[in-house]
């Protein structure tokens, strides 16, 4: 059953829905590989490969970062895109409430 509901859902997505999940995918994967990577690069490091294994986990962090901005900044225009489309007014996201020097409260 959720097969086919997932089928039908994956037809009608857009080219840009499936990206953005493809891109937030492969963050978590790449977030999750961390770890392997430490491990890994630890074993290097014991058998005399000190400058590779820094390299292997460096590379990982790296890389794991990438993915994560380019998923989230991909997210972010995604959702806009969505909201524009369905003529939501969200212009009060931004508005900054300045306190007066009374709003405060000290004991």
């Amino acid at each position: 059953m959720a097969v086919g509901y997932t089928a039908r859902t994956m037809r009608t997505m857009s080219w840009s829905t499936k990206a953005v999940i493809a891109a937030a995918l492969l963050a978590v994967l790449l977030v999750a590989a961390v770890p392997v990577a430490l491990l890994v690069g630890i074993f290097l490091m014991l058998f005399g490969h000190v400058i590779v294994g820094l390299a292997l986990f460096g590379a990982s962090i790296l890389a794991a970062i990438v993915a994560v901005v380019i998923a989230s900044m991909s997210g972010v225009r995604q959702l806009r895109k969505l909201v524009r489309r369905h003529g939501y007014n969200v212009t009060q996201l931004h508005k900054v409430t300045q306190l007066g020097q009374g709003d405060y409260y000290y004991e």
